[in-house]
This record gives C-alpha cells, structure tokens and sequence, in this order.
C-alpha cells in the first residue's frame, strides 16, 4: 500500500502552526522532530489521513532551557538529547534528565523532543496495528481489544474512558450504565440510583418494559452473552421507589415560576419530576382518571404491575408536584387558558387514536388500544374464542397474551413481515409463543369475513419482503393468488396510533399529523410551548418518551429562568481510573430473569420476579466498564508529573498530572488547535533527590513496559515530601499516594522503602497476562525510593 500523500510545509511560528490547525477542519497534523507520526502513516495504522503536516522543527525560537526565579523553564522543541545533557537537569531534576536519557535511541533523541514525546500516541499492539485492521476505542471505535486479547504490555490499574460507551450511546436516555454498574459493583445502591436519576427518573417502568437497544450493543456480547442491564435498571428503579423520600426530598425552595404539564405518561412524568428538582410549581393535567396515560392503559398489568406505577407517581407527587385528573384539556379546559396561567406548558398528550389500513370490513374490528384500555379500567370480558390479533409490535403481541389470558381458547398474531422483522421486544415474543400463541408472519391481512353480520373470520394472503427500487428499502409485497382464512369471532388491530392534536387552537399555527419540535429543546414554533414523547414522534418506547421529558424540561428551565440558550458541554474528561471486576475477563453465563411458570400466569399477577440483590451485584460484575487499556509510554511523562511541572500551552499553562488523558487519536487535554510551548519546572529544594527507573524488552531502544519516577525532599534525615509517579501502568501517569503518605516522616530503609513499594501497587488491577508488571512495578519503586536516600 503506497504511503500516504499529503502537503508539508515548515511552521514560522508556534503561533503560526496554531492558526493553521484552528483553521483546518481537523485535516492537519503536526510533527515536532521524532518518527512517531510517520511510522504510523507508513503502517497505514489509520483510517484517515491528514491533508497537510505542519512540521514544528522548523520553528527557532522554541529550543531552550533557561534558570529564572520561579525554577526553569523548557522549550517544548528542546531535543531529548539537551535534556539528557543539560548539567542543571542532571543535577537538579536528575529524573527528567534521566528520562531523557533512556528515550528510545541516541538518533531519535537528537531529533524528538520534549513537547513530542508527552504528547505521544499509545503503544498498543492494536492501535498500532498495520493496515488499521483494529479499529479500537482509541481510533474512535467501540471495543478495547486488548481488554480480552493481547493485553501483557498494558495497564496493571484498570481502564481509562474514551468517550460515551457504545451502552451509554444505544440508550435513549443516555443512561451511565458503567458508571452506576460500578457502584453496584461497590455495594452503594444509593449512588447508583443517584446516578441513574440523573437521566431516568422511571427507572422501575424501564427496568420492566424497555426494548433495552443497550444490551444490543454490549461489548460482552464479543464474549459470551451481553450484560443483563435491564434487570439490573429494575433492580435499582425498585430501589429507588423504595427510598424516594430518602433520595429525593421534596424542594423546599422555590422559583415562582408555574410550569404545566399535559399528559402523565412517560414523558409527562419524566418532565415533572426534573422540572419540580428545579424548584418549579409544577401542575400536571390528564384527561383519565388516574395517572400514568399509555403506562397505565396501554401496558398490561402483568408487565408493569399498577403497584409499581401507583409508587412511581406517588414519587414524584411527594415532591410536591400536583395532579389535576379526569380533565379534557380543548373541552373542559381551554390551552389558551392554560397559557396564560403558567410561564411554560408542555404538552405531552401522546398517541391515543387508533390507526387504519382501510381493511375490507375493519369496521368490524376491535382497535388494540381501545381493548387494553378497556382492559386496565375493569372491564375484563373475554373478547372471544378464536382472536386473531393483526399487527407485530409491542402492543400487538400485548394485546395478543391480554385475550389469552382472559379465556380466549385461541389466538393468532398475523404479521405480515417476518419474525425477525416483528418491531416487539424479542422477549415479550417468546413469552407469547411459550403461551401457545401462534404466530402467522409473512401474511397481510385482505379482508374481514363477516358472517350474519358478525365477524367469522379474516382472509389473508401470503406476502414477501422485496426491495423497492423508488424508495430504495425493503418493503413487504403481498401475493393476491396465494390466499389463506382463519377462523376468528374477534379481530383485534393494532397496527399503530396516531396523534389528535384537535385541542389545540387553530390561531397556533400547530397542525399535522405530530407536533413539530426543535430536535433538542422540544420547543414548538409557539413561544414558551414544548411537547415531546408520542404526539411528536408517534408510538415509540417508554424510554424514548422519557428522555424526550428530560430534554424538554431542561429547555424550560432554562427558558423561564432567563438563561438563553444550554451551555455546549466540556469534552474535558476526568482522568479517573475504571474499576472492573476481574472475574468479567472469564467467559460466563448472563443471569437471566425468573419467571412465573406458563400455568400460574394471570392478568394481575407479575410475569417476571426480578433478581435478588446478590444476582444484582453478580451480573453487575460482569461489565467491562468498557475503557481504553493502553499503558502511557511517555518516558518523561511520569518525571513531570513526579516534579510537580506545569505544561505551557498556546491557551493555558495546565499541572503535569492533569495534562495527560485517554481520548480518541490523542493522550492529552490538548484541544484541536492547541500547542504545548514550555514546560515549567518548579525551583528545586535544597534537600530534594529525584531518579527514574525503567524497564523494557530491550535495554538500547523500547519504550517502557513499567517505569517509575520519583522526587523526595528530606530534612535532618527524614522524607519531608514525596511524590511517585508510575509510569506504563496505567492509560496515564499515575501517582501512588499512599506510598508518598506512608514516607512522610520517616527515614528511608530498606524495610521502609518496601512497605511503601507494597502500598504503591495497591488496587491493582491487572489484565490476564500481565501480572509480571506488578512485581516489576514494585521492584523499581522499592529501589528508587533507595536511590533517594
């Protein structure tokens, strides 16, 4: 594969080189003097390439180490080679000299330099892979390889996170599933319901009924079987029901401000509770007469028990959020009304009307939503002997498993798209077909059999999904001559809803088939007015309505309190470890949910147990905490961190220890257009001694597979201050804490420095094949704390 083409040009100026990256929609790089970026361009170790590099070495007045009275200062552009030589350096800051010194070769320490060699890339055997064949978390994909593959010359300390997990991403809400899993993990159900409140206030309905798209993603999917987090979200919602006051005390402040709601359903709800967190007076309007809309009457029973709702709603009642039930807004009360009353109104109505497919003698059938609600309201008749349910979404395979069980001797879902292609939840399929409900995919629904002016029957004929060039999708087309009747006395459609938006007054300009919104703050073309869930989407998931609450609140929020538009969010990442389980590296079994036997099945009783807190914390052991694993190879990064340096950026001066960070093609805070310019080392004490000990594969050349760097100030004998810094074990230079505690006061031995060696390598935690840099870690640590007394 040929080399990669691109334009060179020499840079005047740091400043100059800056103004080039600033203004070069990300298509440029810079080189500052080693080989790192070539050799990856030559490997073609990436997916894309730059349009032109920009090369730092040309630049002359960025090489220099200058003494001044707040301790000395580097030139990002200073060769590894003048550091390693410097006198100052060896005498004062022997680490960072020492460092130096043990870079790779004397040819590439002629050339890199200091401000290229923080800023490297990692050295991972994936990242680094020829021909880009790993498209790893690093490069912007979803998987660390490493983590269950190749993984000796990599982190002893956990992982590191790259950007938002493919879970996290999957989730409509954007659920920190590794995060609040890790709590879990940790025995703190507390703070993981905190967490999960921050995005899912409905975490008891979700836990129950969500298409759950995260677990389609779950990187431990690669393994074996992906991570049962819907059972453990059900788990935590259960306990925050139970905690609510606990967890969420009502607000005692207030802002003035009057926010109406309209709708109870998911995303009604989800709106009202982080509206009322906001300290809003928050009124919530329906039509029924008892709270929850479609989680109420569109959902059986036996999939979310009333008690769970009942407890969700009197949650968030008990913020101080008021109910107002059994009232029509557009009939009993008028939108104008309501707008005039409160500084915003959300409308979250839903999607109640049934739809149509103009089916011959669909007059005749019963609408899916109509016979659930009915259902949920006390009206449990068996709605006949032989049903046939047409339709193969979630409400479809509901409504199906509702006739069953209230007598129907039998029931047939006709679909006519495959099985694969049913849109309902996979599981809540099975469940059906394990009630002896069958399933007739494949077929559309042609007409209604009516006989003696009731039903008898419906006609069906075979249908095939085939591409259609026009639209360019797979569409289902039906087969006239093949043609197939079954029997049924009652015809259930449940082919969709849709959206009445008759309540609205006509001067608003709102009409159509949905409310049309801004994608992100759910506002309408109306000032102050926001919907979200159903009636602007049309049917779609709990979770989806939800999420669409908490957007729109935010939005309002924001709104009446004056505060313009939402702050861009920090791409700046805390440079925190992420504890796994080791056990998750073992291939194992998903816990799955127990169920109530096929025979003692009821239209009120729950069909699904949940897990019992040590099922809980079992499978929450499972996950990844999906991360990056690639040890930093920086030599000197660990020496700046070890003296307390600054790193001087065309923007900032930024602390050593917070300047290196796991993020996609890059190891630092740096943003796009930002050029480290000066490393900044404090003035030297008197009684301080620092040294930096390595080890790698080849002494001459490679980069370290353990390193430690360290700095002790001592007086009258006794270690004053310490500060260790590991080197290539974790994702970023790591300081060992405890071990500086421990050496305070005390004068450096043999016993002592391996106590503190023994406390530097607490919480490891390592991969399976490279226990051996724990031992080595500690070795070095032990032996340079030596070489400082």
């Amino acid at each position: 594969m040929a080399f990669p083409r691109f334009k060179f040009t020499n840079a005047k100026s740091i400043d100059q080189a800056a103004c080039i990256l600033k203004n070069s929609n990300g298509r440029t790089a810079v080189i500052a003097g080693g080989t790192d970026l070539l050799h990856g361009y030559k490997d073609h170790i990436y997916s894309e390439y730059p349009e032109l590099v920009v090369n730092l070495r040309s630049v002359t007045d960025g090489d220099y180490i200058k003494s001044n009275k707040d301790g000395v200062a580097i030139g990002a552009l200073t060769t590894l080679h003048d550091i390693e030589q410097h006198q100052l350096l060896k005498e004062q800051y022997s680490v960072l000299a020492q460092a130096a010194s043990t870079v790779a070769s004397p040819q590439i320490r002629n050339n890199g330099t200091i401000g290229g060699n923080i800023c490297q890339e990692p050295r991972c055997w994936y990242y680094r892979n020829a021909d880009n064949q790993f498209h790893c978390l690093r490069k912007g994909g979803n998987f660390c390889n490493a983590l269950t593959g190749h993984n000796e010359i990599h982190s002893i300390f956990g992982s590191m996170p790259v950007e938002i997990t493919p879970c996290k991403t999957a989730c409509p809400a954007g659920n920190a599933i590794p995060e609040y899993l890790s709590k879990i993990r940790e025995d703190n159900m507390p703070e993981a319901a905190k967490i999960l409140l921050q995005t899912n206030p409905l975490a008891a309905i979700t836990g129950r009924v969500c298409p759950h798209t995260c677990e389609g993603e779950c990187n431990r999917g690669r393994l074996d079987e992906e991570v049962g987090i819907r059972s453990i979200e059900r788990s935590v919602g259960d306990f925050i029901l139970k905690h609510f006051s606990e967890l969420l005390p009502k607000t005692e402040t207030s802002t003035g401000k009057k926010i109406a709601v309209i709708g109870s359903g998911p995303a009604g709800l989800a709106a009202a509770f982080y509206l009322k967190k906001q300290g809003h007076t928050v009124r919530v309007f329906d039509k029924m007469p008892k709270a929850g809309g479609m989680l109420r009457y569109g959902i059986p029973e036996y999939r979310l028990p009333y008690e769970v709702l009942d407890a969700q709603i009197k949650g968030i009642e008990s913020m101080g959020v008021e109910f107002v039930l059994g009232t029509e807004i557009g009939t009993q009360k008028k939108l104008a009304e309501i707008r005039k009353e409160y500084a915003a109104v959300f409308l979250a109505t839903g999607a109640w009307t049934a739809a149509s497919i103009h089916l011959d003698g669909e007059d005749k059938t019963v609408p899916a939503m109509q016979f659930l609600q009915d259902v949920a309201s006390g009206k449990k008749v068996k709605p006949g002997d032989q049903v046939v349910v047409i339709g193969g979404g979630n409400v479809a395979v509901d409504a199906a498993m509702t006739a069953h069980r209230l007598g129907a001797k039998q029931v047939t879902i006709v679909y006519r798209r495959t099985r694969e292609e049913m849109p309902a939840i996979k599981d809540d399929v099975e469940q059906a077909l394990a009630e002896n409900i069958e399933l007739k995919t494949s077929w559309a629904p042609n007409r209604v059999i009516v006989s003696k002016g009731k039903v008898a029957g419906l006609e069906v004929v075979k249908s095939a999904t085939v591409y259609n060039e026009g639209s360019g999708r797979f569409e289902p087309k039906s087969d006239p001559s093949d043609k197939d009747i079954i029997a049924a006395d009652c015809i259930i459609l449940a082919v969709g809803q849709q959206i009445d938006l008759s309540y609205i007054e006509k001067e608003l300009g709102i009409s159509g088939k949905a409310i049309e919104v801004h994608p992100e703050t759910k506002q309408t073309s109306v000032t102050g007015l926001y919907a979200g869930g159903d009636a602007v989407t049309g049917p779609a998931t709990v979770i989806e309505a939800a999420a669409a609450g908490r957007k729109a609140a935010e939005a309002i929020n924001r709104f009446v309190n004056g505060t313009g538009k939402k702050e861009v969010e920090s791409n700046a990442q805390t440079c925190s470890l992420s504890g796994f389980d080791p056990s998750c590296l073992k291939p194992s079994k998903r816990i799955e949910m127990p169920e109530l036997p096929v025979e003692e099945r009821t239209m009120e009783k729950e069909d699904t147990l949940g897990l019992s807190p040590e099922q809980v914390k079992k499978e929450a052991k499972r996950c990844f905490h999906c991360g990056c694993v690639a040890s930093c190879p920086s030599d000197t990064a660990p020496a700046l961190v070890a003296l307390g340096a600054k790193i001087k950026t065309t923007k900032r001066v930024i602390d050593a220890e917070e300047f290196f960070a796991v993020k996609v093609l890059k190891s630092t805070v740096l943003e796009p257009d930002e050029l480290v310019t000066e490393i900044q080392l404090p003035a030297a004490n008197a009684g301080m001694k620092s040294t930096y000990l390595k080890f790698r594969h080849r002494q001459a050349i490679d980069f370290p597979l353990a390193s430690v760097a360290i700095a002790v100030t001592s007086e009258n004998g006794k270690v004053a201050a310490a500060r260790i810094t590991l080197g290539a074990a974790a994702p970023v230079p790591i300081r060992a804490k405890e071990a500086e505690e421990y050496l305070k006061g005390k004068a450096i031995s043999e016993e002592v420095a391996a106590a503190a060696a023994r406390l530097a390598i607490s919480g490891v935690l390592p991969l399976d094949k490279n226990y051996y840099k724990i031992q080595v870690t500690k070795a070095l640590v032990r032996r340079a704390i030596l070489a400082c007394s």
